[in-house]
């Protein structure tokens, strides 16, 4: 509201100068008469001027009487002597007559406004390719608000997250009532830190408890706390505190807390100074200032909590944490029935079985499952989405886009074809291993020359040592087939290599799977949610260079046995598998119902007693 009452205020000083401007000059021109210097030497011998007002070079006066109309004439000076005729036709000089004023403005004024509006114009230009905006507003809060009704979002849009959402309906609640909430001396947490892998919907959880609660919702992401210059983060942080107090009851939420709650002093030289420091330092101390009962709550969200500084997590800061997880098979449901109702889906589409080729997908992964399956019916031209649709969709998500145009010459396909036949009979040989949806030599992705796709029958949280060696002898059973069939080593097998090499070590050095290394953990860093830990674990590790190598043996050993037991029962069952990819060159694709029939032919192993 400030900038918008600054902005009229100079609207209507510029219109009042211009009002001005031009009434002077309306005025002038309608009692002004412009005359040739002849016109003027004949008025004067005639005695028709009264007086004259003799400038630089021009002369203007009034007549004796008016002159088709006009009171008063101007005219351009051409002879000086002029002068002395004026004094001979006693005509009575004024001097001249002038609206300084109107020059000064002219001349002065009206430059050094161009002058200042420009230089304004190009350093705002500046400022907003630099990324920090105005000169003035560099230490205001960017922070977006929206009201109730500008957020669209309540608990009936959020699903998959029931455990989450009641967390949250107790802000909710305190918010519509905090006096019901202090009758026993209790307080409303002052923050809530949503917790959980990408794409799970903590944000949308946020803007949901702000549309249930009906208040200010003001947010900002942690990276636009921090610019070139020194303090603004610090200013910001205390301009966006002030403005939810104003804004009272109201919700604060920082998406992306980890980049400016990053821990302190962490891979920093000694006598290092951090702009991101004192912008986290001066969140601390708003989180200590503020009072919850003023109505204010501040919620975070991150997937990196393990990073984040112990002093914003302790308790009287964020006092709770939320896990945002992925869903389960239940909630996956609930979010594509939300999803589904958007497009036109054909009545032989069950949410349930798309739920069941989906897990591990995040809730924005399936939001993009429903938009690419109506992508694929609209391309095709249907009328509705399809059960086909959503496979199709879920295989180009997995595998990538097909790539038919990518030739493979027929050796490559003969062994792309048995390679991939070697991973699925390997599924079907080996107990607890996610069935086979289906297989095909079709190349999608960047590198992907053939795939094959398993579907799991329920969700898994827990897994024993001899499922996991059966899921590395599942790896290998490409590069098995193509050992036992061609009796040589392909480059096809990279990416399975690299999946089975890291079991492996998770069995050893993780999960103390190895009977000469003993039940101890060797992983110092636990991983995040993104999967991944922290790349540099060598520098710090805690063991020595005697078990490195005890456990690269182990590991080496591991991937040794699994790929012989791996050779012996694809040379059990051989003849199947040359049949198979017969068949898997001649139709590409090989679907469930194919694959069922298969699965009924395969030679089984006996089964391994547990260790």
């Amino acid at each position: 509201m400030e900038k918008k009452t600054e902005f009229n205020i100079w609207y209507w000083v510029l219109a009042f100068l211009a009002v001005i401007l031009l009434q002077d000059l309306i005025a002038g021109v309608q009692d002004t008469a412009p005359i040739s210097y002849s016109q003027f030497e004949d008025y004067l011998d005639e005695g028709r001027v009264a007086s004259v007002a003799i400038g630089g070079d021009t002369i203007s006066g009034t007549f004796e009487t008016p002159v088709d109309g006009r009171s008063q004439f101007v005219t351009t000076v051409v002879d000086p002597a002029i002068l002395d005729r004026i004094d001979d036709a006693d005509v009575e000089i004024t001097g001249l007559r002038e609206n300084t004023w109107i020059a000064a403005l002219l001349s002065w004024v009206v430059p050094a406004f161009v002058f200042f509006a420009l230089w304004m114009f190009f350093f705002r230009k500046f400022a907003d390719r630099q990324g920090f905006g105005g000169f003035m507003q560099i230490g205001k809060s960017k922070a977006k608000i929206y009201m109730e009704e500008e957020t669209g979002v309540t608990f009936d849009d959020v699903a998959g997250v029931d455990e989450a959402k009641a967390e949250l309906e107790e802000i909710v609640e305190f918010l519509r009532n905090p006096e019901s909430y202090g009758r026993l001396g209790a307080h409303i947490p002052k923050g809530v830190l949503l917790v959980g892998p990408p794409g799970t919907g903590k944000t949308l959880l946020a803007r949901a408890v702000a549309g249930q609660a009906g208040v200010t919702f003001l947010s900002i992401s942690g990276s636009e706390f921090v610019e070139m210059f020194v303090g603004v983060g610090a200013a910001r942080v205390r301009d966006l505190f002030e403005q939810a107090r104003q804004s009272a009851p109201a919700i604060i939420f920082i998406d992306e807390l980890d980049a400016l709650g990053r821990a302190r002093n962490a891979g920093q030289y000694a006598g290092g100074n951090d702009e991101r420091e004192q912008t986290l330092n001066q969140l601390l101390t708003e989180l200590d200032g503020f009072d919850p009962a003023t109505g204010i709550v501040l919620l975070g969200a991150t997937n990196r909590p393990e990073i984040l500084d112990p002093a914003l997590l302790r308790a009287g800061r964020f006092d709770r944490q939320v896990l945002v997880d992925k869903p389960d098979k239940k909630g996956r449901i609930a979010i594509l029935n939300i999803h589904m109702k958007k497009v036109t889906v054909d009545r032989d589409v069950d949410a349930e079985k798309v739920a069941a080729l989906t897990p591990g997908f995040s809730g924005a992964d399936l939001a993009n499952l429903v938009n690419e399956a109506a992508l694929l019916a609209t391309r095709r031209k249907a009328t509705a989405v399809t059960m086909d649709d959503f496979n199709n969709a879920v295989e180009r998500i997995i595998a990538g886009l097909e790539k038919r145009n990518r030739v493979l010459n027929p050796r490559e396909r003969e062994i792309v074809a048995h390679h991939e036949m070697g991973h699925a009979l390997m599924a079907m040989a080996l107990p607890g291993v996610d069935p086979v949806h289906k297989v095909s030599i079709i190349p999608r992705g960047v590198g992907a020359l053939g795939y094959t796709i398993q579907r799991p029958t329920e969700d898994r949280f827990l897994m024993t040592r001899e499922e996991l060696e059966n899921k590395i002898a599942v790896l290998l059973g490409g590069r098995a087939a193509e050992k036992i069939i061609y009796n040589h080593l392909s480059t096809g097998a990279a990416d399975d290599l690299v999946k089975a090499t890291d079991i492996a070590r998770a069995m050893v050095m993780r999960y103390g799977m190895d009977p000469e290394l003993g039940h101890v953990s060797y992983d110092a860093d636990r991983p995040g949610f993104l999967g991944t830990g922290d790349q540099s674990s060598w520098l710090n590790r805690r063991h020595s260079e005697a078990t490195a190598e005890k456990m690269d043996a182990a590991i080496k050993q591991v991937i040794d046995e699994i790929f012989a037991r791996t050779l012996s029962v694809l040379e059990a069952n051989r003849a199947l598998l040359e049949e198979t990819s017969r068949d898997l060159l001649e139709k590409e694709t090989l679907d469930e119902p194919d694959l069922l029939k298969i699965a009924e032919r395969v030679v089984r192993p006996a089964v391994k007693n547990a260790a």
